[in-house]
């Protein structure tokens, strides 16, 4: 199995992972929200639309 991260060979004390870095490095996509899971909610599509819409700067 390869590491998710770097494709390395997976180490069994870190799996699915090759080492502790790259665990860490996968950790902090999920706390950064660079993962997302997709949703066919209509309030998960509205609430994204109400966010998109206050993070747009506003040009006058």
């Amino acid at each position: 199995m390869a590491c998710p991260i770097c494709s390395k060979k997976t180490v069994q004390d870190y799996r699915p992972f090759c080492s502790r870095r790259c665990a860490d490095v996968d950790l902090a996509r999920w706390l950064n929200e660079s993962y997302a899971v997709p949703s066919n909610d209509p309030e998960d599509v509205e609430r994204a639309a109400e966010e998109a819409a206050r993070a747009t700067p506003k040009i006058h």
